[in-house]
Order: C-alpha cells, then structure tokens, then sequence
C-alpha cells in the first residue's frame, strides 16, 4: 500500500466533486462527492461499469467540464469554477489529456497537431515536436494526416499531442481501447515512463493489464468512489468482453 501523499507530493487533487444533469424534470447524478489525489509519479487507474460516471470525472479533472459542487486543483491551483479561457489556459499548461479518438485535428499533420498544442502556452516549448514524435516511435510519420495513421499509430500520436507542453498530470480516456495487445502494451510502457518522469499519470479504463499496472485503483459506481483492488476481477471481465 503506498504512502498517503504529502501535500508537496500532490499534483492532481479533487474534493467531494458532484455533477448533475438535467433533462426536463428528471435529474441525473453522474458524481457523488468524488475525491481523489493523485502524486507526482503515480499511476491511478480508474475503473467501473459503463454510465459509473468515469468519463464525467475525467472531464471535471480536466476542466473539460464543470463540477456542480466541489473543485479540482492541478499542481496546486484550483481549475474548477473559471471561465472557459482561463480552464483552457490552465489546461494547455498543466495537464495532457489523452482521448481515445479526439485529439487530433483531421486537416492538420502529426506535427501541426503538436505545434498547435504547444502554441497555446507562452514561450518556447520545453520538447520540440519532432524530438517528441521520435520519443513515440513517429519520427517517421511527422508529415502524415491522421487518416493516413494505423490504429496503434494514432494512439502514439495522440499520446504526443497530450505530452506537447510536458504536462504535470497525464488523464488517459480508455487509451488503450481499440488496440491489440502489442500496441497495447506499447502504448502502457509510455504511460508508464511519463509517471518514471515524475508526471501524475490517471487513466480511465476497462484494461486489465492497464489495472495491473497502476499503482492505485480508484472503482466507480452510480458515482461514487472506492479505493483498492475490487475493480481488477471488474476490468478483466470487462477487458474479455471488449476484446
């Protein structure tokens, strides 16, 4: 069981996030007091059933989306409950988000996409686009458009774009979904090696060897949230079904 993490320690934190929708009358609580930390280093999955909630959490920690209630700080500033610039601003600078099929524009090449990541934050970027295409295995690939791109190539380029402004926290949505078990595991051992970097690594996911791998494993359901191991048998079943 790890340390609890010291506040120095801390770069992702959410406290007692709830979010609700509604539709006419009815009211749907997709979070329920949902708190979480997560520490430089550390790779949190985040597992559960479909509809638990889980890429809602994702979207609240990323400041895609904002919380009802509660608030989320990243590397110490809160990013909840601001304007939409100022989330964005802070996003771009702190935080890598890693979706499973929207973080590449279609017109623009592998490397345009990254640049355009890393224009949204001042001076000059800490990783060059090319040096950061070569990190992936796609050193090759800089001049393809994103449909010229396989599978597990896309998963990489996309894992580029989220790392342009060598972020402080990495949030991976199902990552490794569509990917088969090589590219899989490619795709994992990168994870893996940005949280070797000091990144705070959460990633959402029905993955069993991404549940393997983590350090903590956060289970969602109908909202809510619980620590520990329970969510393995969930993911592998889940991950068996998927595949």
């Amino acid at each position: 069981m790890p340390a609890e993490p010291s506040d120095d320690d801390v770069v992702l934190a959410a406290r007692e996030l709830y979010r609700f929708y509604r539709a006419g009358e009815e009211e749907t609580l997709a979070l329920r007091g949902v708190s979480l930390r997560v520490r430089r280093g550390e790779t949190v999955a985040v597992v559960g059933p479909s509809g638990a909630g889980k890429s809602t959490l994702l979207a609240c920690l990323a400041g895609l989306d904002e919380p009802s209630g509660g608030e989320v700080r990243v590397a110490g500033v809160r990013i909840s409950h601001r304007p939409e610039t100022e989330r964005a601003r802070l996003r771009a600078r702190h935080v890598g988000v890693l979706l499973q099929s929207r973080n590449l524009l279609p017109q623009l090449t592998v490397r345009d996409n990254i640049r355009l990541a890393q224009h949204a934050v001042r001076g000059r970027p800490m990783v060059r686009a090319g040096a950061l295409l070569e990190q992936v295995g796609l050193g090759r690939r800089a001049g393809a458009l994103p449909r010229q791109l396989s599978g597990g190539e896309l998963a990489r380029a996309g894992l580029a774009v989220a790392l342009a402004n060598s972020p402080a926290v990495l949030l991976a949505d199902e990552p490794t979904g569509e990917l088969d078990g090589v590219t899989e595991e490619l795709v994992l051992r990168m994870l893996r090696d940005r949280a070797a970097d000091g990144c705070a690594v959460l990633i959402v996911t029905h993955s069993a060897e991404a549940v393997r791998g983590a350090d903590r494993v956060i289970t969602l359901d109908d909202g809510r949230a619980q620590e520990g191991r329970e969510g393995t048998a969930q993911a592998e079943e889940s991950n068996h079904v998927l595949r």
